[in-house]
């Protein structure tokens, strides 16, 4: 893959450290933080929070994608994403990536300011997504999952869980690079959480780094997620501090080059001892 990417004058030099995209869920019903950040004062109070912190990105989504969300209407979810966009774009300086699946919010998005669209089904659920994001001519991140997130916790059979995993990303790599998107435009996620029961996202962590040869920079959010609280016995998603920041260890060393996450300054920290010690020790010196 390219050694590098650069967005908005900010460059991603993959390999020589990890960086960090701050989670800005603008909906009142996300598993962690939902209704919390989701006025436009609070969304902007908290996002330059995060970039303070140590954010390399920002990753605004109007819809929530926790099991069993139901999808909002498209008019809901731009007049979420949009307001927040167009509040945060004059005032922080770091790329602002939009989580979504449909290419109209994606576009609008964008057009307001945001640099990245992030898709948790890879371009799946709309099938304007890919050739969209390749007019737009900006990173996409294409994530793993089956089904939806109404149905995905029912879709956790796989015959091998991680070839089923670097297939779909393959091809789904191979389909956006066909409609135009450039190959170091493309970022990968297995999708933690997403279609995987607990055994299955502990074994993502273990095979990471074999998603390596598809050449893309991996992405990993397991910030704060519920196999993380069932290791801990800990219900309470905003107490699984720690507990994340073993795992962004484990993903770090096998290969992880973004960690999706909700506690910044905690996992900046995390990020810059782990990578002193697992990454080339050139880049320290």
């Amino acid at each position: 893959m390219s050694n590098n990417l650069t967005i908005r004058s900010h460059c991603f030099d993959w390999g020589k450290r990890t960086y960090l995209m701050g989670i800005l869920n603008v909906t009142p019903d996300s598993f962690s933080d939902g209704g919390k950040f989701n006025t436009t004062s609070a969304a902007l109070t908290q996002a330059q929070a995060m970039v303070a912190a140590g954010a390399d990105i920002i990753d605004i989504g109007g819809q929530s994608t926790r099991p069993g969300a139901e999808q909002i209407s498209l008019e809901a979810e731009l007049e979420r994403v949009l307001s927040v966009v167009e509040l945060l774009r004059p005032v922080v300086d770091v790329p602002i990536s939009v989580d979504t699946t449909r290419a109209e919010v994606a576009k609008a998005a964008i057009i307001a300011g945001a640099d990245i669209v992030n898709d948790i089904s890879a371009g799946t659920f709309d099938p304007q997504m890919l050739p969209t994001v390749a007019s737009l001519n900006v990173p996409i991140v294409l994530m793993h999952i089956k089904g939806t997130p109404q149905t995905m916790q029912k879709c956790t059979d796989y015959e091998d869980l991680i070839a089923d995993i670097y297939k779909f990303l393959f091809e789904q790599i191979t389909n956006a690079r066909l409609l135009g998107i450039d190959q170091n435009k493309i970022i990968i996620d297995p999708g933690i959480g997403f279609a995987k029961n607990h055994q299955q996202n502990l074994e993502i962590f273990r095979c990471l780094e074999s998603l390596k040869t598809l050449n893309s920079p991996i992405l990993v959010g397991a910030s704060r997620k519920s196999f993380i609280g069932n290791i801990l016995n800990q219900p309470d998603p905003t107490l699984r501090v720690w507990g994340t920041a073993a795992a962004c260890c484990a993903a770090i060393f096998n290969g992880a080059d973004i960690l999706r996450v909700h506690d910044v300054r905690e996992m900046q920290e995390v990020t810059l001892v782990a990578d002193a010690i697992f990454r080339d020790s050139a880049a320290w010196r």
